[in-house]
């Protein structure tokens, strides 16, 4: 495999894996100590010029799918700036050192999406050190797998809402101003809004307030040439997967029953959020990009 344009099998484009719970993280989890450890397209990605000159916010982008995003961008020609917590400082760093190595701004804005005034924040840095913004990805989650409903702490629920539901919304709210048309806004939603999994209740209902929360801003911003899409993964390799968000005994056979028999890589959405990013999808407004091995949808 050379890049994302190799023509291959994608059965067999990424080897099968079978993660060792046993060697896995509590979240959030740094990236270079996941093993087996995920692919962000670090050495196969090429770019195209497809965003020349874009400026790009990706919340999450220290890692996982939001890592392989930034590093994309980058190399089709955008600056970049990434959210994280804090402690994933080693990742992020990873990130910024890719997206700099093609010649790009890269503003590493580190805080927790749940603080509304970091959300707030967040967006007058991004604006700041890229002198703009016109991409804007709402890609950080949180997802614990919890078998019992009786078991969801009240806690759990909260930040799992915060996380995904509520700094999508003050995220969003803040940047429109910055947004002239022409610009994109793309969240990251999930196969679990459309066969939710038992044990992930409150993460499955958040992906499913996304879907409609794009829908229905599609729908106000269209008027304006400002889109809003939607990228629906399914089981792909990342932090996210391997610090509790499946359980444990779940990692070794994780995305073996997709009808291409393997979990995904990051590297492999990568080129749904360019596609959606860029000119090429002028046409697309509201939609739900699948990438999930086959697995069908409503």
């Amino acid at each position: 495999m050379t890049d994302q344009y190799t023509f291959d099998n994608p059965v067999t484009r990424y080897e099968t894996i079978s993660p060792d719970a046993e060697l896995q993280q509590e979240q959030p989890g740094i990236e270079k100590r996941i093993d087996p450890r995920p692919d962000l397209g670090e050495s196969t990605y090429r770019g195209s010029g497809r965003l020349t000159g874009r400026k790009a916010l990706i919340t999450g982008g220290d890692s996982g799918i939001g890592g392989a995003v930034a590093i994309a961008f980058a190399r089709e020609g955008a600056d970049v700036a990434i959210s994280y917590l804090p402690v994933e400082e080693e990742d992020a760093r990873h990130i910024v050192e890719l997206v700099e190595a093609e010649g790009r701004t890269a503003v590493a804005i580190p805080g927790d999406v749940m603080d509304a005034a970091y959300c707030r924040d967040l967006v007058a840095k991004a604006v700041d050190g890229l002198g703009g913004l016109d991409i804007l990805i709402n890609n950080a989650g949180k997802q614990l797998a919890v078998e019992s409903l009786e078991d969801i702490s009240d806690e759990q629920f909260d930040q799992t809402y915060k996380t995904n539901v509520y700094a999508m919304f003050h995220i969003t709210k803040a940047a429109l101003p910055h947004l002239k048309a022409g610009s994109t806004i793309i969240n990251t939603t999930s196969i679990q809004a459309y066969t939710p999994s038992p044990n992930l209740v409150d993460y499955a209902s958040t992906k499913a307030a996304i879907n409609t929360f794009s829908k229905a801003l599609s729908q106000q911003l269209a008027p304006k040439g400002i889109r809003v899409n939607v990228v629906a993964p399914g089981p792909i390799w990342t932090p996210l997967q391997a610090t509790g968000g499946q359980p444990p005994e779940a990692l070794p056979t994780l995305g073996q029953d997709t009808p291409l028999g393997r979990v995904g890589q990051s590297a492999e959405l990568a080129p749904a959020f360019v596609f959606l990013a860029s000119s090429e999808s002028s046409y697309v407004v509201g939609e739900t990009l699948h990438v999930n091995g086959g697995m069908p949808t409503p």
